[in-house]
């Protein structure tokens, strides 16, 4: 896996929450040693659209990642849902990720078109919105065809957590694959 990869997650947000599950995710996932060396993890973001979206785009200047993979919490979903879009006041905006083919042969996840109206989506839009205003404006420079998706997670339990780990690290090496096919097409 090449490139430089940016995994974020969330706070809990509710009373009755002992831990996030994207959070819980990322954790799982640091405890890997087969992952890049270039995998940054951005954990327990503020449950705050303005304070998180600030805090992921200094980490994505500082990075320059090539790939970019938001995670946060499903508590009603039972697989890894990968987000198509985001909107903010009827602005609408979709990955440049086949999602399609990104979850073709993964067996606990699948595609979404409700990244939820809370902070996960507007962190989503941020990043899209960021990331498309960086195309426009710099053009000639470094990086501009970085990926990025959403992944929403579901409560992690003995009986979900291994297929769940096993698509997050397929996902994580399919966008980079992405990435890198993409980068070299421009």
């Amino acid at each position: 896996m090449n490139g430089k990869i940016l995994l974020t997650s969330f706070q809990t947000w509710l009373p009755h929450q002992r831990s996030n599950a994207s959070d819980d995710l990322l954790e799982e996932i640091a405890q890997l040693n087969s992952l890049s060396p270039s995998l940054t993890l951005l954990r327990q973001l503020p449950v705050d659209v303005p304070q998180s979206s600030r805090i992921v785009i200094d980490k994505i200047e500082e990075l320059q990642p090539d790939v970019i993979i938001c995670c946060g919490m499903a508590e009603c979903r039972t697989k890894l849902t990968v987000e198509s879009c985001a909107t903010c006041n009827n602005d609408l905006l979709k990955t440049s990720v086949s999602l399609e083919k990104l979850v073709a042969e993964l067996a606990s996840t699948e595609i979404s078109h409700d990244a939820g109206k809370f902070v996960c989506e507007g962190l989503y839009y941020e990043v899209l919105s960021y990331l498309r205003c960086r195309r426009r404006c710099y053009r000639t420079s470094h990086n501009l065809n970085t990926c990025c998706i959403f992944v929403h997670v579901p409560v992690l339990t003995p009986e979900n957590l291994p297929a769940i780990v096993a698509d997050f690290r397929l996902i994580i090496e399919k966008v980079a694959d992405f990435a890198s096919q993409n980068s070299t097409k421009s």
